[in-house]
């Protein structure tokens, strides 16, 4: 093999790597999609599911600091048995300096592999809202 050629085991080039990247958004974009519903959902809400959903954002204030292991722990399980697409999951709290709102941080691989990985950021705010972005 010459020095300028070089072969990637990853993701081909030319259209199929287009196609292929496309997938992957897709793909990513769907889990959040799905993680901002779960993650929205309060315990109790679903009648079909008893153990869908989070803990108030009041309660967990109220217990700040230590609830915010309880609350990521929380999350670990859900995920783990509601979002199987995603594996090695870990919960990483920021402080960003607003009281009002707890900001955590999510790393998972994808059990796809060719998918990658995920990174996103999850904010819960004062008014019980959460919001999850990244990709």
């Amino acid at each position: 093999m010459s020095a300028g050629h070089h072969t990637s085991s990853t993701t081909p080039r030319g259209i199929l790597g287009r196609l292929h990247g496309g997938a992957r958004r897709r793909t990513h974009e769907s889990i959040l999609a799905h993680l901002q519903v779960l993650l929205s959902t309060r315990l109790g809400e679903s009648l079909s599911a008893a153990d869908l959903g989070l803990v108030d954002f009041a309660d967990i204030v109220h217990g700040y600091p230590a609830s915010m292991q309880v609350l990521r722990y929380a999350m670990q399980a859900m995920i783990a048995r509601y979002e199987p697409r995603l594996t090695q999951v870990t919960i990483t709290p920021i402080d960003t300096g607003d009281p009002l709102t707890l900001t955590l941080e999510l790393t998972a691989q994808l059990k796809d592999q060719s998918q990658g990985s995920l990174h996103m950021r999850t904010e819960l705010s004062a008014s019980g809202k959460i919001h999850v972005s990244g990709a």
